[in-house]
Protein backbone atom coordinates (compact mmCIF):
# COMPACT_ATOMS: atom_id res chain seq x y z
CA UNK A 1 0.00 0.00 0.00
CA UNK A 2 2.42 2.54 -1.01
CA UNK A 3 0.25 5.87 -0.78
CA UNK A 4 0.15 4.94 2.78
CA UNK A 5 3.77 4.87 3.45
CA UNK A 6 5.80 7.24 5.64
CA UNK A 7 7.81 8.33 2.46
CA UNK A 8 4.88 8.97 0.78
CA UNK A 9 2.62 11.02 2.80
CA UNK A 10 5.69 13.06 5.33
CA UNK A 11 8.90 15.67 5.34
CA UNK A 12 9.90 14.30 8.25
CA UNK A 13 12.59 17.11 8.51
CA UNK A 14 9.43 19.00 9.77
CA UNK A 15 9.38 17.22 12.87
CA UNK A 16 11.18 16.20 15.96
CA UNK A 17 9.12 13.04 16.07
CA UNK A 18 11.64 12.16 12.91
CA UNK A 19 13.70 9.57 15.21
CA UNK A 20 10.65 7.63 15.84
CA UNK A 21 8.35 8.23 12.45
CA UNK A 22 11.52 7.35 10.22
CA UNK A 23 11.80 3.53 11.76
CA UNK A 24 8.51 2.73 11.07
CA UNK A 25 6.83 1.45 7.35
CA UNK A 26 3.52 3.35 8.09
CA UNK A 27 2.43 6.18 10.03
CA UNK A 28 0.03 3.78 12.74
CA UNK A 29 2.65 2.00 13.59
CA UNK A 30 4.33 4.35 15.41
CA UNK A 31 1.09 5.54 17.57
CA UNK A 32 1.31 2.86 20.72
CA UNK A 33 5.09 4.54 21.05
CA UNK A 34 4.13 8.68 21.00
CA UNK A 35 4.31 8.70 24.56
CA UNK A 36 7.55 6.72 25.16
CA UNK A 37 9.39 8.76 22.82
CA UNK A 38 8.01 12.00 24.63
CA UNK A 39 9.60 10.97 27.94
CA UNK A 40 13.32 10.46 26.59
CA UNK A 41 12.85 13.17 24.27
CA UNK A 42 12.12 15.57 26.40
CA UNK A 43 14.67 14.81 29.05
CA UNK A 44 17.14 15.75 25.95
CA UNK A 45 15.61 18.82 24.90
CA UNK A 46 17.83 22.33 25.72
CA UNK A 47 16.62 24.22 28.59
CA UNK A 48 17.67 27.09 27.05
CA UNK A 49 14.69 27.04 24.88
CA UNK A 50 12.20 24.66 26.94
CA UNK A 51 10.96 25.10 30.15
CA UNK A 52 9.19 21.79 31.79
CA UNK A 53 5.65 22.88 33.01
CA UNK A 54 5.02 19.91 34.94
CA UNK A 55 5.45 16.18 35.10
CA UNK A 56 6.59 15.55 31.20
CA UNK A 57 5.57 19.03 30.36
CA UNK A 58 7.89 20.55 28.28
CA UNK A 59 6.76 23.83 26.27
CA UNK A 60 9.55 26.06 24.34
CA UNK A 61 9.68 29.74 26.02
CA UNK A 62 8.90 31.37 22.80
CA UNK A 63 5.44 29.57 22.60
CA UNK A 64 2.09 31.45 23.67
CA UNK A 65 -0.10 29.40 25.97
CA UNK A 66 -3.71 30.85 27.01
CA UNK A 67 -3.75 30.43 30.92
CA UNK A 68 -6.87 28.43 30.40
CA UNK A 69 -5.60 26.22 28.09
CA UNK A 70 -5.07 22.58 29.93
CA UNK A 71 -1.88 20.78 29.52
CA UNK A 72 -1.60 17.18 30.44
CA UNK A 73 2.04 14.94 29.56
CA UNK A 74 3.61 13.84 28.47
CA UNK A 75 3.78 16.70 26.44
CA UNK A 76 6.20 18.66 23.67
CA UNK A 77 4.94 22.12 22.88
CA UNK A 78 7.22 23.12 20.15
CA UNK A 79 8.78 27.17 19.16
CA UNK A 80 6.24 29.75 18.08
CA UNK A 81 3.28 27.57 18.81
CA UNK A 82 -0.31 29.09 20.03
CA UNK A 83 -2.17 26.98 22.53
CA UNK A 84 -5.41 29.17 22.51
CA UNK A 85 -8.52 29.94 24.77
CA UNK A 86 -9.78 26.54 26.44
CA UNK A 87 -7.63 23.62 24.70
CA UNK A 88 -7.51 20.47 26.27
CA UNK A 89 -4.26 18.54 25.79
CA UNK A 90 -4.74 14.79 27.43
CA UNK A 91 -1.22 14.12 27.09
CA UNK A 92 0.82 11.49 24.79
CA UNK A 93 0.77 15.05 22.20
CA UNK A 94 4.39 16.61 19.94
CA UNK A 95 2.71 20.08 19.06
CA UNK A 96 5.18 21.38 16.67
CA UNK A 97 6.78 24.63 15.44
CA UNK A 98 4.54 27.38 14.62
CA UNK A 99 1.19 24.76 15.33
CA UNK A 100 -2.50 26.71 16.34
CA UNK A 101 -4.42 24.65 18.75
CA UNK A 102 -7.41 26.24 19.11
CA UNK A 103 -10.67 27.16 21.48
CA UNK A 104 -12.13 24.01 22.24
CA UNK A 105 -9.71 21.85 20.41
CA UNK A 106 -8.76 18.39 22.19
CA UNK A 107 -5.58 16.50 21.37
CA UNK A 108 -4.62 12.88 22.64
CA UNK A 109 -2.02 10.64 21.73
CA UNK A 110 -1.23 12.51 18.28
CA UNK A 111 1.87 14.45 16.34
CA UNK A 112 1.54 17.57 14.94
CA UNK A 113 3.96 18.04 12.49
CA UNK A 114 5.45 21.49 11.92
CA UNK A 115 2.83 24.44 11.13
CA UNK A 116 -0.14 22.33 11.55
CA UNK A 117 -3.60 24.36 12.49
CA UNK A 118 -6.41 22.89 14.67
CA UNK A 119 -8.22 25.77 15.26
CA UNK A 120 -11.90 25.69 16.09
CA UNK A 121 -13.41 23.28 18.07
CA UNK A 122 -11.46 20.13 16.52
CA UNK A 123 -10.82 16.98 17.64
CA UNK A 124 -7.21 14.82 17.39
CA UNK A 125 -7.18 11.77 18.40
CA UNK A 126 -4.84 8.90 17.84
CA UNK A 127 -3.34 10.86 14.64
CA UNK A 128 -0.39 11.73 12.95
CA UNK A 129 -0.95 15.22 11.10
CA UNK A 130 1.70 16.34 8.19
CA UNK A 131 3.24 19.75 7.70
CA UNK A 132 0.76 22.63 6.98
CA UNK A 133 -2.11 20.19 6.96
CA UNK A 134 -5.42 22.63 8.42
CA UNK A 135 -8.56 20.57 9.63
CA UNK A 136 -11.80 23.35 9.69
CA UNK A 137 -13.42 24.03 12.35
CA UNK A 138 -15.71 21.45 13.76
CA UNK A 139 -14.08 18.83 11.85
CA UNK A 140 -12.64 15.40 14.08
CA UNK A 141 -11.14 11.87 13.83
CA UNK A 142 -12.72 9.37 14.83
CA UNK A 143 -10.61 6.98 16.99
CA UNK A 144 -12.60 3.73 17.73
CA UNK A 145 -15.18 2.02 15.43
CA UNK A 146 -18.78 2.08 16.73
CA UNK A 147 -18.73 -1.76 16.90
CA UNK A 148 -15.19 -1.60 18.95
CA UNK A 149 -13.25 -4.09 16.29
CA UNK A 150 -9.82 -3.45 15.30
CA UNK A 151 -9.22 -0.81 12.84
CA UNK A 152 -8.43 -2.28 8.99
CA UNK A 153 -6.51 0.43 6.53
CA UNK A 154 -8.47 0.07 3.06
CA UNK A 155 -7.48 0.91 -0.58
CA UNK A 156 -10.23 1.07 -2.91
CA UNK A 157 -8.02 1.86 -5.54
CA UNK A 158 -5.43 -0.04 -4.76
CA UNK A 159 -7.79 -2.70 -3.72
CA UNK A 160 -5.76 -3.48 -0.56
CA UNK A 161 -6.16 -3.63 2.81
CA UNK A 162 -4.07 -3.69 5.35
CA UNK A 163 -5.16 -4.98 9.82
CA UNK A 164 -3.36 -2.70 12.00
CA UNK A 165 -4.27 -4.44 15.45
CA UNK A 166 -5.23 -1.18 16.58
CA UNK A 167 -8.41 -0.52 18.40
CA UNK A 168 -7.67 3.48 18.32
CA UNK A 169 -6.88 4.68 15.01
CA UNK A 170 -8.14 8.08 14.09
CA UNK A 171 -6.48 9.63 11.08
CA UNK A 172 -3.27 10.07 8.85
CA UNK A 173 -2.98 13.71 7.25
CA UNK A 174 -0.38 13.95 4.89
CA UNK A 175 1.67 17.34 4.40
CA UNK A 176 -0.63 19.87 2.90
CA UNK A 177 -3.89 18.07 3.52
CA UNK A 178 -7.10 20.61 3.68
CA UNK A 179 -9.74 19.58 5.58
CA UNK A 180 -13.17 21.13 5.52
CA UNK A 181 -15.23 22.17 8.69
CA UNK A 182 -17.25 20.05 10.45
CA UNK A 183 -16.37 16.99 8.51
CA UNK A 184 -15.75 13.32 9.88
CA UNK A 185 -12.57 11.63 9.43
CA UNK A 186 -13.49 7.58 10.35
CA UNK A 187 -11.02 5.67 11.95
CA UNK A 188 -8.35 4.14 9.87
CA UNK A 189 -8.70 7.26 7.05
CA UNK A 190 -5.49 8.23 5.36
CA UNK A 191 -5.43 11.25 3.45
CA UNK A 192 -2.37 11.74 0.58
CA UNK A 193 -0.22 14.84 0.57
CA UNK A 194 -2.21 17.91 -0.57
CA UNK A 195 -5.58 16.18 -0.37
CA UNK A 196 -8.67 18.27 -0.40
CA UNK A 197 -11.91 17.40 1.72
CA UNK A 198 -15.25 18.70 1.13
CA UNK A 199 -16.66 20.39 4.06
CA UNK A 200 -19.29 18.00 5.89
CA UNK A 201 -17.87 15.04 4.31
CA UNK A 202 -17.81 11.75 5.93
CA UNK A 203 -14.42 10.04 4.92
CA UNK A 204 -13.01 6.34 5.34
CA UNK A 205 -9.87 4.79 3.93
CA UNK A 206 -6.98 5.63 1.94
CA UNK A 207 -7.59 8.86 -0.14
CA UNK A 208 -4.94 9.54 -2.63
CA UNK A 209 -2.13 12.68 -2.61
CA UNK A 210 -3.57 15.68 -4.61
CA UNK A 211 -7.11 14.53 -4.56
CA UNK A 212 -10.22 16.33 -3.91
CA UNK A 213 -13.04 14.47 -1.98
CA UNK A 214 -16.52 15.17 -2.13
CA UNK A 215 -19.10 14.80 0.43
CA UNK A 216 -21.05 12.49 -1.75
CA UNK A 217 -18.01 10.42 -1.64
CA UNK A 218 -16.67 10.94 -4.98
CA UNK A 219 -13.07 11.60 -5.60
CA UNK A 220 -11.43 13.50 -8.04
CA UNK A 221 -7.46 14.13 -9.10
CA UNK A 222 -6.53 17.46 -9.05
CA UNK A 223 -5.80 19.29 -12.59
Amino acid sequence: MESAKITNLYDLTQTMAMPLLERKEYPWEALSEIKGFIIEMGKRLDPEIYEERGENIWVAKSAKVAPTACLNGPLIIDEEAEIRHCAFIRGSAIVGKNCVVGNSTELKNVILFNNVQVPHYNYVGDSILGYKSHMGAGSITSNVKSDKTLVVVKDKEADEEIETGLKKFGAMLGDYVEVGCNSVLNPGTVLGRHTNIYPTSCVRGVIPANSIFKKDGQVYKKN
